[in-house]
């Protein structure tokens, strides 16, 4: 709160503490945007922020899909007519057999067999990695759920549901004992979250920021010293695919052909959401403040700005293959993982 005002400056560098009643005429309460110079006589007094109303930034919530998908259902009829034009297609073909041969009839008749065997260990393996992506996703939205509504019980079921996806790996076996323990402790839902966080993601963040840079090193070299655009996008493409589908299953993700399309999506997504696109601006700055403009040729600034992007394309997969939003430990920032670049860069020069 402010006193009462002087006339001078320097009068105002020697006020005296003074005392006042709140229900005083002279006193008037207006907002820290509303400060004005006092009027004579009066006294003015700014109220400051509670601290608990103060706002809390938390990661944004996509809403869940509503309504009926069309697009599924489309798809889905097509691939049933394809099947099912394939299935009578194979069982002319064996009916030709045996009706010319026997032998060849059998012959035909396991062949399809072994297909149709390998066909549905295809679609079971698609359709749990769907599943478990979506576990995943769901997992990531109760999560953060949990950090805003702080809900003791439903921390500790977020937190067994991630025990089990990370039983599969061992080197979280340490951490799934230590975290274990800890779920009988009157622990608040959100510190619960907190926890889990600090224990079962930690050793999972500094290898997946490994991936990423690596990642960002090899596009950085390959497409400066390639002699195609062709052979840039191509190896660009692959190495983007190959890094969101390493950064999956480092977090328990088992993304098949389907699984990576969607994925895929989810990670465009994600960048247009989150500004990506615009991020073009920050890569020059962060080229051009370490001087790359005036010590390499064109062709190594490209690989090096390339090499930015992949990154950039990789933060963006672990804000969507992570199953606890980032909350108790740093997000992986991009200028991190450029100087890991320019770095490298030098060190080989």
């Amino acid at each position: 709160m402010s006193e009462r005002v002087k006339p001078s400056v320097k009068d105002s560098l020697r006020r005296r503490p003074a005392t006042f009643r709140l229900d005083d005429r002279g006193v008037v309460v207006v907002d820290a945007d509303e400060a004005t110079r006092p009027a004579r006589g009066t006294i003015q007094i700014t109220p400051e922020a509670d601290p608990a109303q103060l706002p809390v930034v938390v990661e944004a919530i996509l809403p869940a899909r509503r309504g009926f998908r069309w697009g599924a259902l489309l798809w889905t009829s097509v691939a049933g007519l394809v099947l099912l034009g394939l299935g009578l297609s194979v069982t002319h073909l064996i009916e030709d057999l045996f009706a010319r041969s026997e032998g060849l009839g059998f012959i035909g008749a396991g062949f399809a067999a072994a297909a149709a065997l390998a066909l549905i260990a295809i679609i079971a393996r698609e359709a749990y990695g769907l599943i478990r992506l979506a576990t995943i996703e769901k997992l990531h939205r109760r999560a953060a759920e949990v950090l805003l509504s702080d809900d003791r019980k439903e921390s500790r079921a977020v937190v067994a549901d991630l025990v089990k996806i990370a039983h599969q790996n061992p080197r979280l076996a340490r951490a799934r004992v230590a975290l274990s323990s800890h779920t009988n402790e009157i622990i608040d839902g959100a510190d619960m979250i907190k926890l889990a966080e600090r224990e079962l993601m930690s050793p999972l963040d500094l290898e997946a920021r490994r991936l990423v840079s690596s990642a960002a090193q090899r596009v950085s070299v390959v497409t400066a010293i390639s002699p195609r655009a062709v052979v840039d996008v191509l190896f660009v493409l692959a190495a983007a695919l190959r890094l969101i589908r390493q950064l999956a299953r480092l977090y328990g993700g088992r993304p098949g052909a389907l699984g990576m399309i969607s994925l895929a999506r989810q990670v465009v997504a994600h960048l247009a959401i989150t500004g990506g696109m615009a991020a073009s601006d920050s890569l020059v700055q962060q080229v051009l403040g370490h001087g790359i403009a005036a010590k390499l040729s064109q062709r190594l600034g490209e690989g090096i700005l390339n090499g930015l992007l992949t990154a950039r394309l990789g933060l963006a997969a672990i804000d969507v293959t992570r199953p606890l939003p980032f909350n108790a430990l740093p997000r992986p920032v991009l200028a991190d993982l450029a100087k890991d670049l320019l770095r490298k860069r030098e060190e080989e020069e």
